[in-house]
């Protein structure tokens, strides 16, 4: 199989996540719409940290390989076989000229920077975005997430309208921010004891 031939890629994978149990989302195939990257990446994710995660149910996937104003926070649910894609902005650090494409992650303190690496969800609290959830970083590129105050948040600067009108999100202090309409869904099924996977698929 060519790696220039999209078809076939698309055919594996279609039969790859057919042997996961994991074949469709709104009645088009994971992998046609791009989401199969971000079930390899949940898979690949959970192996590596062995018993850390207590719940393996629901995973995160922010694919920081696309654009802000594409939904590229992956709600991953290996029970149910789906995805739901959803808008997050990324650390005003990673994307200094304000382009919407994230150019490096940093786990450098001050570095208001995306840190690339698994998190995993810790507890609830409010803050001054609202309701949010704090993270701790599992790997040597996002180990300081947790000092850096690196948290799951709601920000005005999210929104499908943003995205349409400027053509990109607003940026966080590299915290993974959420639209007010979609962080509530995010806080209920992420959840303390859950894994997040920040990369580039």
């Amino acid at each position: 199989m060519s790696d220039n031939d999209p078809a076939g890629r698309r055919g594996f994978l279609t039969t790859s996540l057919a042997t996961l149990g994991l074949t469709a989302v709104g009645g088009r195939a994971l992998a046609a719409t791009g989401q199969g990257g971000a079930v390899a990446a949940a898979r690949a994710g959970l192996a590596q940290t062995g018993g850390r995660v207590a719940h393996r149910d629901v995973l995160g996937v922010a694919d920081f390989s696309q654009p802000s104003r594409a939904p590229r926070f992956h709600l991953v649910d290996l029970v149910a076989g789906r995805v739901e894609s959803l808008l997050v902005a990324h650390g005003r650090g990673s994307d200094p000229d304000r382009s919407g494409w994230l150019r490096r992650f940093s786990n450098a303190p001050g570095s208001a920077a995306t840190a690339e690496g698994r998190y995993l969800t810790g507890d609830y609290y409010m803050g001054r975005h609202g309701r949010s959830m704090r993270v701790q970083g599992l790997d040597p590129t996002n180990d300081n997430a947790y000092a850096r105050a690196i948290v799951v948040h709601a920000a005005w600067y999210v929104s499908p309208q943003m995205a349409r009108e400027r053509g990109a999100l607003g940026r966080s202090e590299g915290c993974f921010a959420f639209s007010q309409a979609d962080v509530g869904q995010i806080l209920e099924r992420l959840g303390p004891g859950r894994l997040i996977v920040a990369t580039k698929l």
